[in-house]
């Protein structure tokens, strides 16, 4: 799906766009991901590095893991995006930090093996119990 997008953190200090195909939407259940973002899932649409420009402000990094580093807002703490290692050409985009979010819904889940017991997942999208295999 072709985009042009928009997005940024809570308080405004941060803004950033991104354009051309998402390469694929997700929610992930995982600790890490829970823990980043203080709630049971964080959706994310993945683009290719190439397409997401900051266009204000600069935004913290933090390497969560010794493959991912994740960045947020340093003023209010949103978490913005996701970068693994083993990906450099991609950048995994915090769905809910777009304008429009409901323009990229997950189209499927990972990691519901760490899913919060009461968590509902209430939706048939496809669901992986550690990471989504390669496509």
């Amino acid at each position: 799906m072709e985009t042009n997008l928009e997005g940024g953190c809570l308080c405004g200090a941060v803004r950033y766009s991104v354009s051309g195909p998402a390469l694929h939407t997700g929610s992930c259940h995982c600790r890490t991901c829970r823990r980043a973002s203080s709630a049971p899932e964080l959706p994310f649409a993945q683009f290719a590095t190439s397409a997401f420009a900051i266009t204000r402000g600069y935004p913290a990094r933090y390497r969560s893991s010794p493959e991912v580093v994740r960045t947020f807002c340093r003023t209010c703490g949103s978490p913005l995006t996701y970068q693994h290692n083993g990906k450099p050409d991609r950048l995994d985009i915090m769905t809910c930090s777009l304008d429009d979010p409901d323009r990229l819904p997950p189209a499927y889940r990972v990691w519901t093996s760490h899913k919060l017991s009461w968590a509902v997942i209430g939706d048939e999208l496809p669901a992986y119990a550690t990471t989504r295999p390669a496509v």
